[in-house]
């Protein structure tokens, strides 16, 4: 991953590109919260938006990129489908009503959002038609751990794209990565700050104070020099604008060995062996 400024991408399987910085919108009210953070990360020059069907917040991102002066071919528009909606039929209908809330006729990325266990073939199965079809520019998982991917790679014709999943300096899974890196799969954080856990490490704490820069700078500038595509949320204008100011520094091989260092293997959500919704 060439890291240049909030414009840049990385280069996806299939050639599309792909904004490595984005806004990622869990959590964030439907209505004017999530219409307000969209607007302020557009405004900021985040071309990345990152939802989901159970965020129940479509609606809303679907207003602000109608509502803002960057033309949406310049955004790059990310869903999921849910578990309840998993399978053939039932995901070329979430996909529909996906499209129907953001108001648009296609999405730049659309994932599997947990490995429903006797379901997620069936499913990939339909984004495969999707991305034949043309609706959807690029398609992938989340949530999938390698043994998860190669149970897919049995049946799929279209490998996954993009793997997101929960990743951060207590969750490096760095054989996952390696995994998802050998087979041109691009690997994209969620929970980036630990649900706020990040700043009470205190290794990450005064290695922020070395580079003159947040514990929010230093990590997600770490995920970019790992190779990681980073979604982090935020409902607040000046904290979208100050996440996104991570191209004025790097962190030397050093201190994100030390920072990789870190790792407990602690996940702060679900884990993708044992989720029961």
């Amino acid at each position: 991953m060439q890291i240049t400024d909030l414009t840049g991408t990385v280069q996806l399987a299939n050639g599309v590109h792909m904004p490595y910085f984005g806004l990622g919108v869990w959590q964030t009210n439907e209505g004017q919260e999530v219409v307000d953070a969209v607007t302020y990360a557009l405004d900021a020059g985040y071309r990345h938006i990152d939802t989901a069907a159970i965020y129940k917040n479509e609606e809303g991102v679907g207003i602000a990129i109608a509502n803002n002066k960057t033309d949406r071919k310049d955004i790059f528009v990310t869903s999921k489908v849910w578990n309840a909606d998993q399978g053939y039929d039932k995901t070329l209908r979430a996909f529909d009503d996906s499209l129907s809330k953001l108001k648009t006729d296609y999405l730049d990325l659309y994932l599997i959002h947990w490995p429903v266990k006797g379901q997620y073939k069936e499913t990939w199965r339909a984004l495969e038609q999707l991305y034949a079809d043309g609706r959807v520019k690029a398609i992938g998982v989340s949530n999938f751990l390698q043994h998860h991917l190669e149970d897919l790679f049995q049946s799929a014709k279209v490998l996954p794209m993009v793997d997101q999943l929960e990743f951060h300096p207590y969750l490096v899974q760095q054989s996952l990565l390696d995994f998802c890196g050998q087979h041109h799969i691009q690997f994209e954080a969620w929970s980036p700050l630990m649900q706020g856990n990040a700043f009470k490490v205190d290794e990450l704490v005064s290695l922020a104070q070395k580079y003159g820069v947040s514990v929010a700078q230093l990590v997600l500038r770490w995920d970019l020099q790992k190779g990681v595509v980073t979604i982090p949320k935020s409902i607040r204008q000046q904290r979208i604008i100050a996440n996104a100011e991570v191209f004025n520094f790097e962190i030397t091989p050093e201190d994100v060995a030390a920072i990789d260092a870190l790792d407990r293997e602690q996940r702060f959500g679900p884990n993708p062996d044992s989720f029961d919704f």
